[in-house]
């Protein structure tokens, strides 16, 4: 059995890398119609990869598992990983093309969004079993559901006993009950946790509300982002636990929600309970709203001990 305070990683996210490919344009294109836009910026992405580069350059020993193409795109994702010090030790080679997410994005920030998952989608029930002294190795085990949903319940299946399972559901999508139940905490925002509760969410409900619904559907702990609001935590154990979050000025808010989850799931490795962790990833991603891009605005350890003026 794996000793739970020597392990490798303190976080290990299995999960998606994509290349963001990213155009300015006055307006979004009608149907037919052909519009000139800025030059393509290309940025490493996907929610995987930026969980990792998050809990990376944060300071946790960090690994990524996931699959890219053997492409140029590839490179880019790996080269990322490991600038900001994430082992890339279990990122898979080859299958299909990295994937990618075509984005534009006019002036007022709206954007319009097609993505290809391509190798993310070929990230296998086998690949998660062959990585088993991977997953033994770490202390947490973080994911999302841009990897198939079978290699999300493969991963439940095979999680170590001493790991710790955080899932933050999204892009929205079914989650099998096994799943669920294993999750501490299932992060969500409001948007993904009114899918999951479905019809069983009433019009008046308050986030405390979804919390203990959320609760009664299996998961060990639940944590709701609730955007400039802060977070609310909930474990079953009293009231839901409200964390502030910094007031900041939002310039932009892509990869926000991964870099609070890498926080949250990384202090909790570390013992914080529910409420310090949520309230530390809050910083974090503040902190990552201040600044344009998703991998590249998120703050270090030691920018966080700043405080902001």
């Amino acid at each position: 059995m794996h000793d739970h305070d020597d392990a490798t990683y303190d976080l290990l996210v299995v999960g998606s890398a994509n290349a963001d490919l990213v155009i300015g344009v006055e307006r979004r294109p009608a149907p037919g119609e052909t519009v000139l836009g800025s030059d393509l910026a290309t940025h490493p992405g996907g929610k995987g990869a930026n969980q990792s580069v998050a809990a990376a350059r944060l300071g946790a020993r960090t690994a990524l598992l996931a699959r890219v193409g053997d492409d140029a795109h590839g490179r880019l994702l790996l080269d990322s990983q490991r600038a900001a010090g994430a082992d890339t030790v279990g990122v898979l080679v080859g299958g299909a093309p990295t994937g990618v997410a075509l984005i534009t994005v006019d002036p007022s920030g709206d954007n319009s969004i097609v993505v290809s998952p391509g190798a993310n989608a070929r990230l296998t029930p086998e690949d998660i079993r062959a990585a088993g002294s991977l997953l033994a190795a770490s202390r947490v085990i973080s994911t999302q559901l841009e990897i198939p949903v079978e290699s999300v319940t493969e991963l439940v299946r095979t999680l170590p006993d001493a790991a710790r399972f955080v899932l933050n559901p999204s892009p929205p999508a079914p989650v099998p009950s096994e799943v669920l139940a294993a999750c501490d905490p299932l992060v969500v925002n409001e948007h993904e946790a009114r899918y999951i509760l479905g019809d069983t969410a009433a019009p008046g409900d308050s986030p405390a509300d979804w919390a203990r619904a959320l609760l009664a559907l299996g998961p060990r702990s639940v944590v709701i982002t609730l955007g400039a609001d802060g977070a609310l935590t909930a474990d079953g154990s009293g009231s839901p636990v409200t964390v502030p979050s910094p007031k900041v000025d939002a310039v932009d808010t892509t990869g926000a929600g991964d870099a609070f989850t890498a926080a949250l799931a990384w202090r909790l490795g570390r013992g914080d309970d529910l409420p310090t962790a949520a309230a530390y990833a809050a910083r974090v991603g503040a902190a990552s709203v201040t600044r344009r891009g998703a991998q590249e605005s998120y703050p270090t350890g030691d920018e966080l001990e700043v405080p902001s003026a």
